[in-house]
């Protein structure tokens, strides 16, 4: 069995070995989790909720040490840890609720009595990015488990070390181990086994665009289904009527959270030419002031990149001759920082068209509505947006006509575990979280019951 170093991010100094599963351990593994799928599904609604209520408790009482293993394992300040482990204990409590309110429909029919049960898919997988390894984890394995299903996670092969203790928690919260299990390792080898495995029922995969089309198209070869999270170049529009100074001063944390590797990043600002130059005179200090540095410390705002692969990736948007605006700061010395980097380019540049998912913003101009609709809809990409404006009528014109699946109106906030989260476009397909989730790892089974006529 193959092992991968970790480093941390922050200092570069060897963290963890983490032994990666062969793909013939992953038959071994499906298996498993289709005897304990059976066991799980027979179990009553009320004692399902129970376990997974029991999983939440556990999580509760272990979020520092979940949040200080994703400051060194992935870099994160470790206020946005703490928040991170805390969802994971808030989506397990909202998931709990589900399996006694799943129920079907009775349908009026003729001659008979027609019902509706939504049964499991039986094994679900659930392949994770490096970025936000917790939250994006229990999406996934919280409706399905709430909907009867086993899940075995495949976590990003830089960031492992949370997922693999949510799994130890789970058994320890008594869910049986074969249930939810965590399966360390590279994506040609462990992801590829889960996508092609004919037990599999399900795919759950974030990442890149690049590879969630190659999932689906292993999928579709089994007709397996598949929900993908992907890519992401979404716009901040601020018009010229909305409050411009907190319009200014938010923009950077709609961007620069977790160092820009986020998909929902705010990474254009589309800004109306008439207060555009106002918004760079107040955007300048809201930047400069962004705290970057020791992940570990309470005054951290934003840390460093995750790996010097992903920093080289970044810095390859910036060359000398980029048309930087201005930086905030970052740290010398060892780590992978990289200072918050605002451009103005012009509108066909790639900073303005691929994704960096780095701490990297442009600020483009635009003229009125329309030319703001049309610029925020030129991408490939439709993951989410913010739209600032103090007109209500604009606001809802903009966000029915803005081709995102995710928009804010005067905020930044993207996804809440009780509403429906994912992309148009190319940004994916399906939807996460919202009170619908688990019927997504569920099969719909109709049943008529014929009645005689009464002698």
């Amino acid at each position: 069995m193959s092992a991968a170093q970790l480093v941390n991010p922050a200092t570069e100094q060897p963290l963890d070995r983490v032994e990666h599963t062969e793909a013939a351990a992953v038959d071994d593994a499906v298996a498993r989790a289709h005897a304990a799928q059976r066991r799980w599904s027979r179990l009553a609604p009320a004692a399902r909720a129970e376990r997974l209520r029991a999983f939440a408790t556990v999580v509760d009482a272990h979020v520092g040490e979940l949040a200080a293993l994703e400051v060194a394992n992935s870099g994160h300040p470790v206020s946005a840890a703490e928040w991170e482990a805390g969802h994971v204990r808030d989506v397990l409590q909202f998931y709990a609720a589900s399996p006694e309110r799943l129920s079907g429909q009775q349908i009026p029919v003729a001659d008979g009595l027609d019902v509706t049960f939504h049964e499991p898919l039986g094994v679900v997988a659930v392949i994770t990015p490096w970025n936000f390894p917790m939250p994006i984890a229990c999406w996934g394995f919280a409706p399905a488990l709430a909907a009867g299903n086993a899940v075995l996670v495949k976590p990003a092969e830089w960031t492992p070390l949370t997922t693999l203790r949510l799994g130890e928690l789970a058994a320890e919260a008594g869910l049986d181990p074969d249930l939810l299990q965590v399966l360390p390792g590279q994506g040609a080898v462990v992801g590829e086994a889960l996508v092609t495995h004919p037990d599999v029922r399900k795919i759950v995969f974030t990442g890149s665009t690049v590879t969630g089309t190659r999932v689906m198209a292993a999928a579709a070869t089994q007709v397996k289904r598949v929900t993908l999270e992907l890519g992401g170049k979404s716009a901040n529009i601020v018009f010229d009527d909305c409050d411009l100074e907190r319009a200014a001063a938010t923009a950077p944390y709609g961007v620069f959270d977790n160092a820009g590797q986020d998909c929902c990043a705010r990474s254009r600002i589309l800004v109306q030419r008439s207060v555009y130059d106002r918004f760079m005179e107040l955007l300048e200090p809201a930047v400069s002031g962004v705290v970057v540095g020791d992940p570990a410390s309470r005054d951290t705002e934003m840390g460093p990149l995750v790996s010097r692969p992903h920093w080289e990736k970044v810095a390859s948007y910036v060359p000398d001759d980029a048309p930087v605006a201005f930086r905030g700061g970052a740290p010398d010395g060892p780590g992978f920082w990289f200072a918050p980097t605002v451009l103005t380019p012009n509108r066909t540049d790639r900073t303005v068209t691929e994704e960096i998912f780095g701490p990297v913003v442009t600020v483009l101009r635009f003229d009125d509505e329309a030319d703001a609709i049309a610029l925020a809809n030129d991408t490939m990409f439709g993951l989410s947006g913010s739209i600032w404006t103090d007109d209500l009528s604009r606001a809802l014109r903009v966000a029915r006509a803005v081709e995102a699946g995710n928009l804010s109106v005067n905020s930044h906030s993207s996804v809440r575990y009780a509403t429906p989260f994912g992309g148009f476009k190319r940004s994916g397909l399906g939807r996460e979280l919202g009170p619908d989730a688990p019927l997504a790892f569920t099969d719909t089974k109709n049943v008529f019951i014929a009645v005689k006529e009464a002698p």
